[in-house]
């Protein structure tokens, strides 16, 4: 039966990419004959939708399987390295340098502004009128 599609569903040509690196099933058990492919439209439209795994359509398979799969890729490295390998093609692509040879880091904190009394907006204490005062004066 097929089920309807969902923006965050895989198409063919991306799932040609990404199903070679991902792990095989274990031939045996309660999830083997489970599709991945489904298992990652699944993933991906929690992660879009921002639902809870609960929340996931009846029609992906449940949401169990897909959370112990999105797990079990997550501690084996499964998503960083698919993340490495497709940006790498990525560069390829657009004909540059397959690794990454420089960086941006912004490191402007935020900056909280005392307020007119000389004390943070956070603080706890009464204001003293009185050195405001003296403040606007000088």
């Amino acid at each position: 039966m097929k089920r309807k599609s969902y923006p965050s569903d895989l198409t063919d040509t991306e799932w040609k990419l990404i199903e070679p690196l991902l792990p095989k099933p274990l031939p045996k058990g309660p999830k083997a004959n489970v599709d991945l492919r489904e298992v990652v439209n699944g993933i991906f439209y929690l992660l879009q939708e921002g639902c809870r795994w609960r929340s996931i359509p009846h029609d992906l398979p449940p949401w169990q399987t897909i959370s112990f799969y999105f797990r079990k890729w997550q501690k084996k490295g499964i998503w960083s390295k698919v993340n490495k390998i497709l940006r790498k093609k990525v560069r390829i692509a657009e004909s540059r340098n397959p690794h990454f040879t420089a960086g941006s880091i912004d490191s402007q904190s935020v900056k909280t502004k005392d307020d007119y009394l000389g004390e943070s907006l956070f603080s706890q204490k009464k204001p003293n009128f009185r050195a405001a005062k003296r403040r606007k004066q000088k």
